[in-house]
């Protein structure tokens, strides 16, 4: 008992010792760090010569392009020569020389602010540090990275960005994904000297999608720059001076941009979260799959992470071509949609009226059956907006075995014109948009259809101040437009010559014309592309240099559903269906549909069309598929499987295969790579993945038009950016957004 005692009191005088020692913490510091003189004077005493490492590899694969060799000068990065062309900074001649420079405030797609001074190097010649984000690159500028001096000043600079930074790690959802974590060890001390209360910042409400903790932020004003740049809104802005200063909106407000969760991705703290993904997972726990997006005609590049059968999350991927490095809401929060309302096994209606869970086997002898005792010329089919190439290729050859040619895609309207591409395709490119300097919009709101292309303008409008002209209902665009009429009177006016916008496109050097796919379901949509490629003839927009004639489509499905063929035999065919083939189509109008028709509907969500089936087929969802799609440019990309299937769904092009098998009419493969092979021989552009088929032909093969314009006004093609398709609809995300955001 004595013995225990004694080393019970032992500990308890030493942690007394330890607790009053404690306050006054020595910082160790190296003798040549002390004093920038100190540096200097070792730097000019003689040393060793030492054998320079190689050249390292440029930072990201960075890759630069000299367009004038006039343009082109000399830096030295820790003594190795670099060539960069004119009016880079010196962060970017680094990164071309391969070297990593810290940073928090500087993005590559952002204006400059040099505001977090972490990007502190030696220059030579210069009396101290330099910001290498903010000063541009001299000829024979010679820049030490590694210097004790660049070093010492990093670590201060990390010192006071963790003054106030709370201890929030092991709760932050960017833990394990955060530049202060990674930068603070690489470039950080190993403690600090304060000792003060550290400040509190009260969280801001920014709507559904983005969770703030303003406590964590380090005032980089990347995210004030992203709204006002990038976004087009002026929702957020920096309040407050010296320790009161913080970011926030000026009134409480919510934040109603499109694009407003890439906040989260450039944000390099935990201050900005997604709010759907809080506490849900650890990045390391999570599978990626690199796919694309198919809620809208982009196909934007993302990345699924997902953790054993559930997405988690959807991130962007780096395309230059595409979405840079940009993705919209609805692309990046709709992902809770692909485990609700998923249809887990086949159904048949019974004669009460309900569904009854079968097995395959039966339900594709019930379908079979029917579908050898109608005529022909009674079967259509029709395809969603989600549907890859593989599966309307297979529907198209399974009803034409059957004697049928009325198979089409929604949105593409009953009548469409896939002979000539360039009435369908966006021929400019996304990217080529940005050579664009005069820009007539027609029918379409791009802000809504497709949020990246309108990206895409914003960011022209802003670099070379292109002019922009709308014709279509009242819109609010984030960049300066002229709202030239609502309908098709003021787009003859151009056409003709009367307005004053033909000027502009008369004197524009690169002019472009965007024409909503929208219009596809109007009766007169012959008259009003006509109309337009009388415009484009006029106004000098297709040349053999340019091609500015535009379609911008509205889903992932539609551009190969025209490449593929898929053209209704007659406009009127589903008024007389007595079988009709939906594949995932859930937008289509079957109020004309007859009562006594059969109805199958293959996809995999319960949405709209499902109240009419006979019959259900549930399929995989494009998170659960390898498919084919092809966006607005006619760019062929293709998706790739990130969690298995739900219940006993299987691919569209399977169910398909399988059905003409029981039906004795069995289609000529059994692969998917077969499948491909067939599509070579309708389709060849469509197994060039990554790459761009330019139409061959343009409006001088198209004939006149003698069909009238009627003067209806344009419409809207998309009245809920939120809720287009049967993923969103489903989605309790994107409800909360429609409900809270479509009402600022």
């Amino acid at each position: 008992m004595g013995l225990g005692l004694l080393t019970s009191r032992t500990l308890k005088s030493s942690r007394i010792l330890h607790s009053q020692y404690s306050r006054f913490r020595p910082i160790v510091t190296k003798p040549k760090l002390q004093s920038p003189d100190a540096s200097s004077a070792a730097a000019a005493a003689p040393q060793p010569e030492t054998t320079p490492s190689p050249p390292k590899k440029p930072v990201g694969g960075a890759r630069i392009h000299f367009t004038n060799p006039d343009d082109v000068i000399e830096v030295f990065v820790d003594g190795f020569p670099v060539k960069i062309p004119k009016g880079m900074t010196v962060l970017q001649a680094c990164e071309i020389a391969g070297v990593d420079i810290p940073r928090f405030c500087y993005h590559s797609r952002l204006s400059i602010a040099g505001n977090c001074r972490m990007c502190l190097v030696e220059v030579e010649k210069s009396p101290k540090p330099v910001a290498s984000c903010a000063m541009p690159a001299l000829p024979g500028m010679k820049i030490k990275t590694d210097t004790p001096l660049a070093k010492k000043a990093r670590e201060g600079v990390m010192e006071f960005l963790l003054m106030n930074h709370p201890l929030d790690c092991p709760i932050c959802d960017q833990g394990g994904e955060c530049d202060l974590q990674d930068q603070s060890m690489a470039f950080g001390s190993d403690r600090g000297r304060f000792t003060e209360m550290k400040r509190s910042v009260v969280d801001k409400n920014l709507g559904p999608l983005v969770k703030t903790v303003m406590t964590r932020c380090i005032q980089c004003t990347r995210c004030v720059r992203f709204a006002t740049e990038v976004a087009g809104v002026q929702d957020l802005g920096m309040l407050g001076r010296g320790s009161g200063e913080e970011i926030g909106t000026y009134v409480e407000k919510l934040m109603t941009s499109e694009l407003s969760g890439n906040v989260i991705d450039i944000c390099p703290v935990g201050a900005l979260t997604s709010k759907p993904f809080a506490f849900k997972a650890r990045n390391w726990e999570l599978k990626g799959t690199e796919t694309i997006d198919v809620t809208d005609a982009v196909g934007s590049n993302i990345r699924i992470d997902s953790r054993g059968p559930e997405v988690m999350r959807i991130l962007p991927r780096l395309n230059e071509d595409i979405n840079e490095e940009w993705i919209s809401d609805k692309t990046r929060f709709c992902y809770d949609g692909l485990k609700r309302q998923r249809l887990n096994d086949p159904m048949i209606r019974g004669a009460d009226g309900r569904f009854k869970a079968v097995s395959w086997r039966d339900a594709l002898a019930v379908v079979a059956e029917v579908a050898l005792h109608v005529k022909p010329e009674e079967i259509v089919g029709i395809a969603g907006q989600l549907s890859d190439a593989e599966s309307m290729m297979a529907l198209k050859d399974l009803l034409n075995r059957m004697g049928s040619n009325n198979v089409w895609c929604e949105g593409t309207g009953t009548n469409p014109s896939a002979d000539l591409r360039y009435r369908y395709l966006m021929n400019s490119s996304i990217a080529g948009l940005e050579k664009a300097d005069v820009f007539l919009l027609v029918g379409t709101q791009p802000r809504y259809e497709a949020a990246m292309i309108n990206a895409r303008i914003r960011k022209t409008v802003r670099a070379s101040n292109a002019k922009v002209g709308y014709i279509g209902p009242p819109a609010d665009f984030n960049y300066d437009y002229q709202h030239l009429g609502v309908g098709p009177k003021t787009l003859l006016e151009i056409a003709e010559g009367r307005h004053s916008f033909c000027s502009a496109i008369l004197n524009a050097k690169n002019p472009a014309i965007i024409v909503g796919s929208g219009l596809f379901e109007r009766e007169d949509k012959d008259a009003i592309f006509y109309a337009a490629e009388t415009i484009a003839k006029n106004g000098n927009v297709i040349r053999p240099d340019w091609n500015g004639f535009n379609v911008l489509l509205l889903s992932a499905a539609q551009a190969a559903a025209l490449d593929l063929g898929l053209v209704p035999e007659s406009s009127s065919s589903i008024e007389s269906a007595k079988f009709l083939y939906i594949m995932g189509a859930d937008d289509v109008n079957l109020d004309k549909v007859p009562a006594d028709a059969f109805v199958v509907y293959q996809g995999h969500h319960g949405d709209r069309s499902v109240y009419r089936a006979n019959v259900i087929l549930p399929s995989a969802a494009y998170s659960e598929k390898e498919g084919t799609y092809e966006n607005t440019e006619g760019r062929t990309q293709q998706t790739l499987p990130a969690v298995p299937t739900v219940g006993d769904a299987r691919d569209d092009w399977k169910i398909i295969r399988a059905l003409s098998e029981v039906s004795r009419i069995c289609l000529p493969y059994d692969t998917l790579l077969s499948l491909r092979s067939r599509m070579r021989t309708v389709a060849p552009n469509l197994l060039h993945v990554d790459e761009i088929e330019p139409a061959t032909f343009g409006p001088s093969l198209s004939i006149d038009c003698t069909q009238e314009i009627n003067l209806t006004p344009f419409k809207a093609a998309v009245e809920n950016f939120y809720m287009t398709n049967s993923v969103t609809r489903a989605s309790k995300i994107m409800a909360q957004c429609s409900a809270m955001l479509l009402k600022e």
